[in-house]
């Protein structure tokens, strides 16, 4: 059993990689895109919205392939499908057909984050699912690091970009269908036959019914805040606060080293106070520190602001294995990938949103408005519960320790 755990961390960790890697290069070949193709900034920016909708459909599909089908095909299906339709992009005709890639390809990226937080809730015990769902959520801004390598390697070239790196996601393909093991804690639910077919309608009835609305509530608003402010981070610190465009590089590196360190350390920090007290701590932390880098104006102050702002982000990484505890077996991908794909997709409309709001009151106004949204999540945070056995349990769940199944 420690040995499927730590194949399932390591090749989750390597799944999301590729899911972060494909959703960062979008935003880094966005300008050389618009200009190869004649886009305006607008239909730049719906390329990105496009995404957003595809993971928020993602919560439905997602979610009903691997709570009826298993983990292990879910998370093959969603790498399939996100790897494919990022290649098929390097052959995309017009906008319309981008537009459609990528919302397809969206579908796929959501799933991932659905299932890998399934998979590790299901495989690790509780004492330790806190630090082991954030490790694994934390190859987002790694991902993200590596986006912006791959990008200067290969644009303007963007099309033989999206070629290689939508073929390349046959490497976690393998490594899944290779040597993971579908989960015991699933198989155990799918062998009782009055489970039955698991919908949406599951999680909207009876006692679920409020944890997947507040759930939802709670990642949407901290998501409208996280993608409204670190989609203009650059431009504020390149237009606002005068950087050079090597200087903006440095610091959005050292903040994505800064949220690395965070998802991990809060992780550990999970498990030893609880994975609701943490989250509201961090959405109180970014919720303090975001207004403040938005009003710092001496450029070392916002070298180390920059990492802290970083850090208190970690709830990102935190949801996964909140959200899936907050459902039993049965439900857990569907509800845990409603709440959090739901949200990102509502969150869709922040860039656009902040945009409109900075020519009145410029960016730094904006990220203080994002803060914000993320005290208003802490807020609804509170309202959930602490953990899956509050007012009772749902349903009688496997064991922890069960052996995995082949």
């Amino acid at each position: 059993m420690r040995r499927t755990r730590w194949i399932v961390l390591g090749g989750c960790f390597l799944a999301y990689l590729f899911d972060a890697l494909e959703i960062v290069l979008l935003s880094l070949a966005l300008p050389t895109i618009c200009k190869d193709m004649g886009l305006s900034a607008t239909q730049g920016g719906l390329l990105a919205t496009a995404t957003l909708i595809g993971i928020g459909v993602s919560s439905v599909l997602g979610g009903y392939v691997a709570d009826n089908y298993g983990r292990k095909k879910a998370l093959i299906a969603a790498l399939l499908t996100f790897g494919a339709f990022t290649a098929a992009t390097a052959a995309t005709p017009d906008f319309a057909v981008f537009l459609l890639l990528r919302f397809l390809a969206g579908v796929g990226l959501g799933a991932v984050w659905s299932v890998v937080s399934a998979y590790v809730v299901e495989t690790w015990p509780p004492h330790t699912r806190g630090r082991a769902a954030a490790f694994v959520i934390s190859a987002f801004p790694a991902g993200g690091a590596i986006a912006a390598a791959v990008s200067g390697l290969f644009l303007p070239d963007w099309r033989l970009m999206f070629l290689v790196t939508g073929a390349a996601v046959v490497l976690p393909v393998v490594v899944v269908a290779a040597c993971f093991r579908e989960s015991a804690g699933w198989s155990v639910q799918k062998a009782d036959s009055a489970t039955g077919v698991v919908s949406v309608r599951d999680i909207m009835s009876g006692p679920l019914r409020r944890r997947t609305l507040l759930g939802t509530l709670m990642a949407a608003l901290a998501l409208t805040g996280y993608w409204g402010a670190t989609t203009w981070l650059p431009t504020y610190l390149a237009g606002e606060r005068h950087l050079p465009s090597s200087t903006v590089a440095l610091f959005v590196t050292i903040l994505n080293l800064g949220m690395f360190l965070g998802y991990n350390i809060f992780g550990y920090l999970a498990d030893h106070i609880g994975r609701h007290r943490t989250i509201i701590i961090t959405l109180l932390g970014v919720g303090v520190t975001l207004p403040i880098y938005a009003v710092t104006t001496d450029h070392l102050g916002l070298l180390w602001m920059g990492p802290l702002f970083g850090a208190f982000t970690a709830f990102f990484g935190l949801f996964g294995s909140y959200l899936a505890e907050l459902f039993p077996t049965r439900t857990r991908t569907t509800g845990a990938g409603f709440c959090f794909n739901v949200g990102r997709g509502v969150s869709a409309l922040a860039p656009f949103a902040l945009a409109d709001l900075a020519t009145a009151i410029g960016f730094s106004g904006g990220l203080i408005v994002c803060a914000a949204f993320f005290g208003l999540a802490a807020l609804v945070a509170v309202a959930l519960p602490r953990n899956s056995d509050d007012a009772g349990s749902i349903l009688a769940e496997p064991r922890d320790d069960a052996p995995a199944t082949a």
